[in-house]
Parts: structure tokens; C-alpha cells; sequence
């Protein structure tokens, strides 16, 4: 016998009360704690369409708003509520700060459980617009159709290149201005789609799999440098190289034009080939009197000049003296090891992905540093006695681990070597108060510092500077 679909009740007239984790909000119903989805601010009052009951909580999200809270501001996208970024918008950016701030703290404080200093007041972003530096838009045959487009009646071109709808793998919005990223960014990504239209190039179609456009990413730096990336699923040369010669004669701004062949079912290119159609394979960042070259596979900071100042602060709570063995955790490219690397003695460098080991190896040839060593592999298999013994045991561990955090294993190893400083940074403090609170078995937390490198979203970084415990007699 089919089970019934559960039947979930609609809420009316609720007062958004607070925020709450990962851009929500909540209310209470009764004794019963909601969690908000949807554009919502404290001091909202909304209706509800519950979707999630627990014993203690529910889910939902928000159907109608009766009254907007004063927290409110005017969202200055014409996209914001339908595009999945920039979910704050509609708050103020000082109340964006506020929140960040809280978030720090409650995540320390509750799931971490140990003394704490006093929390610093977190950096804002210098930029709250146009502050990213990379950009993935994606072709679509069969775009999403707003409340706007389908008021017009009759669609005839459902063709797009923007954003994924959120929860919608198969759904692109269309794009016309986004101020995530400096021009010529919204331009190229205009007039490829312009030249595409003209053309009759097929857009793809990500659920049948066929189409020929999939991908446009562009890189940007401080210096002046552009990288322009195109993926398609086929090599039609005629079509493919017509695209970007127009890319390379109309936007000579463009220091490295690449191009994919990706005929998987999914976007992804780390495994595969790209070609450097026109110009340089890379471009190049700069932070203070260093290089960084970022390939088209290279991670970097989305934010790079709040990623400086946040190296920054990283590097004053290492308070190197010149005679330490560093060793940096999931380094990435190098771009920390390398940012401190002349302030010690030797920086190793550690990471699972083999090719960021291969651009942290190179951006140390590039700004002459010779006291860096890094090696690829999993954490928790790399840092193990056998290679502490052939490296060397480190006076000073800085880390920074994906959302996930750092793996047991890596944490237990950490308490056994027992550097006498660890710099911690996460961009979720929530894993972050979680391995604080392991390490507090040897370890004093003696600084904080919040740093917002994402204006207009909930994600915060966070700096932890920890020393070792005295030993008692």
C-alpha cells in the first residue's frame, strides 16, 4: 500500500525573529523553532509553507511578506532573488558584518567550548561589488523564464548564458549586468552571447547532453591581466576558432584566451586538456612584491585584495623570527607558503591536489624562493611520522582546510608533534570551533580575527592564532 504524502502546514503572519546559520533565519511557532528559506530579513512578517518537521524544529519557506522589516535596504541587482549568489543583498552591509561577527563567536563559544579571547571586530571587504576575480557563466538551450518573461506571452529564444538556478542543475538564468566581477567581464560575456545568437551557435542542453557551448569562465587581476576560458563539447573548428578570433579581435585586453573540448556530463576540466589559443597559459597576480602565476586548473582567493589582507593577519600570528620550520597545511598553490616563506627558515607545503602542488612549486621558481618544499597527496596519509622524521618537525603549522576541516587523523598528529604555534584559517567557523576544541588539549587560543572576503553572502573567514600550553610541573 502507498504511503500518503505527508501534509505540511502553512503558517501565517510570523515574525522573523533572528538570523541563523548559512543565510537563514527563524522564528518561533509556538515552542517550536522555524528555519527560514527565501529573502527574508529579521522583523519580517511572512507567511510560511513548512516543507521539514523535526521534533524540535521545522523548515520552511517563505511564501508571502505582509510587512518588510526595517533591517531592509534595495537590492541593487535586477537578478537578485532569482540568481542563486548574492543572497544579501536586501541587508544592510553594516547588519552583513554584524551577522558575520555573530556567527564567529556562536560557533566558538557553543560548539567549541573553550576560553576564548576577545574576538576582534571583523575586516570588512574594501569592495562589496565587483571584488571577485573569476567567473563561471554556462550555456543554456533551454534558459529559466522569470515572472517578467513569462508576463510577455510567447518566448521565442531560450537561449542563456548565466547562473545555475539554485537546487536546478538543468536551469540557467540568463544574465544581463552581474556586479560580482569588474568589466570587461559583463561585456565579453555580452558579446559572446550576442556573436552566439548571430551565429547560430546550439547553446548545450544539459539535460539531453547535446549542444555545443557549455562553459565561459573569466579570470581577472589586479594587474591588469585577463584570462578568457571557453568550453565546448565538440571540436567544431570552424565554429570554435570564429568565436575566438571575435574574442581575441574585440577584446585585445585579453592576455590568455584558452579554450576546452569537454564531452563529459559535467563541466569539470581538471582532467582534461586545455589549449592556449592566443596570448600567455597563464596570467599573474601580485601581492605585495610577490607574483603568483594562476593557470586556467589554479586555485586563487576569489577576493584578492581581501586575500592579502587576510595573508596578512596570518602571517603576523605566525610571528616568524627567521630560524622556524613552517609547515603549511592544505597550502593550494603556495600562495601563503610563498607569502612567508622569507620570514623563516624552510616552509613545507602540503596538499592532495597534485596539480596545485605543481603551480606552488613554480610560483616559488618565479619569486626566487628556494627555502619552500611541498608534496601531493591525502592529508591524513601524508603527515605521518616517517615524513616528519625525513622533513623535519615544524616550529610553526599554518592551516587552511576546506569547509570540511581538518581530517581527526590530521588533528591527532598535530597534538603528537606539538608545534609550539598553529594559525588557523577557516572559511567555516563552525569545523573550525569543532578542531579548536581537540586542540584545546595542548593548545590556547590567544587571537581572533573575522575577515569578510564575501560581501553580500553569509560565508565569513576566520584567523585563529593558538599557543602551545606552558608544560606543568
Amino acid at each position: 500500500m502507498r504511503k500518503k504524502n505527508k501534509s505540511y502546514p502553512i503558517l501565517e503572519k510570523i515574525t522573523v525573529s533572528d538570523f541563523a546559520a548559512e543565510g537563514k533565519c527563524l522564528a518561533r511557532y509556538g515552542e517550536i523553532v522555524v528555519f527560514i528559506e527565501g529573502i527574508v530579513a529579521p522583523g519580517d512578517v511572512v507567511d510560511l509553507r513548512v516543507f521539514k518537521q523535526k521534533k524540535n524544529f521545522w523548515e520552511a519557506q517563505v511564501i508571502k511578506i505582509h510587512e518588510a522589516s526595517s533591517q531592509r535596504t534595495t537590492p541593487f541587482c535586477q537578478h537578485f532573488g532569482v540568481c542563486g549568489g548574492c543572497k544579501w543583498q536586501h541587508i544592510p552591509y553594516t547588519t552583513q558584518l554584524a551577522q558575520k561577527q555573530d556567527q564567529v563567536t556562536d560557533n566558538l563559544e557553543r560548539i567549541g567550548k573553550i576560553h576564548l579571547p576577545e574576538i576582534q571586530p571583523i575586516l570588512p571587504s574594501k569592495a562589496t561589488t565587483y571584488y571577485r576575480n573569476k567567473l563561471e557563466y554556462t550555456f543554456s538551450s533551454n534558459r529559466w523564464l522569470t515572472d517578467e518573461d513569462m508576463q510577455k506571452g510567447e518566448i521565442t529564444d531560450r537561449t542563456a548564458l548565466g547562473f545555475h538556478i539554485p537546487k536546478r542543475f538543468d536551469k540557467i538564468l540568463d544574465i544581463e549586468t552581474c556586479y560580482l566581477q569588474p568589466d570587461p567581464s559583463n561585456k565579453i560575456r555580452l558579446a559572446v552571447r550576442e556573436f552566439a545568437r548571430q551565429n547560430n551557435y546550439p547553446f548545450f542542453d544539459l539535460v539531453k547532453q547535446e549542444g555545443f557551448l557549455r562553459n565561459l569562465i573569466i579570470r581577472t587581476t589586479t594587474t591588469g591581466e585577463l584570462m578568457v576560458i571557453v568550453q565546448v563539447f565538440s571540436k567544431d573548428e570552424p565554429k570554435l576558432y570564429a568565436l575566438l578570433n571575435f574574442l581575441r579581435d574585440t577584446f585585445p585586453a585579453i592576455t590568455s584566451l584558452q579554450y576546452v573540448i569537454n564531452a563529459k556530463g559535467n563541466e569539470t576540466f581538471h582532467d582534461l586538456e586545455v589549449v592556449t589559443y592566443h596570448g600567455k597559459p597563464y596570467i599573474t597576480e601580485k601581492m605585495e612584491d610577490l607574483e603568483f602565476r594562476v593557470g586556467p586548473k589554479s586555485f586563487y582567493q576569489t577576493n584578492a585584495e581581501q586575500a592579502l589582507e587576510l595573508y596578512k593577519i596570518a602571517r603576523s600570528y605566525a610571528d616568524l623570527k627567521g630560524n622556524e620550520l613552517v609547515y603549511d597545511l592544505y597550502t593550494g598553490t603556495g600562495t601563503i607558503a610563498n607569502f612567508v616563506a622569507r620570514q623563516a627558515k624552510k616552509v613545507v607545503g602540503l596538499e592532495y591536489v597534485s596539480m596545485a602542488i605543481e603551480d606552488a612549486k613554480i610560483n616559488s621558481e618565479v619569486n626566487g624562493i628556494s627555502n619552500t618544499a611541498f608534496f601531493a597527496g591525502d592529508m591524513k596519509d601524508l603527515l605521518t611520522e616517517d615524513f616528519l622524521q625525513a622533513n623535519g618537525y615544524p616550529d610553526v603549522v599554518i592551516t587552511d582546510p576546506p569547509r570540511a576541516g581538518m581530517d581527526a587523523k590530521v588533528v591527532e598528529m598535530l597534538l603528537k608533534v606539538a608545534p609550539q604555534r598553529i594559525v588557523y584559517v577557516s572559511c567555516n567557523p563552525a569545523t573550525q570551533a569543532r578542531d579548536l576544541a581537540l586542540l584545546d588539549e595542548k593548545y590556547v587560543v590567544m587571537a581572533v580575527q573575522p575577515v569578510d572576503m564575501f560581501p553580500h553572502t553569509y560565508h565569513v573567514e576566520n584567523v585563529a592564532w593558538l599557543e602551545k600550553r606552558p608544560v606543568s610541573n
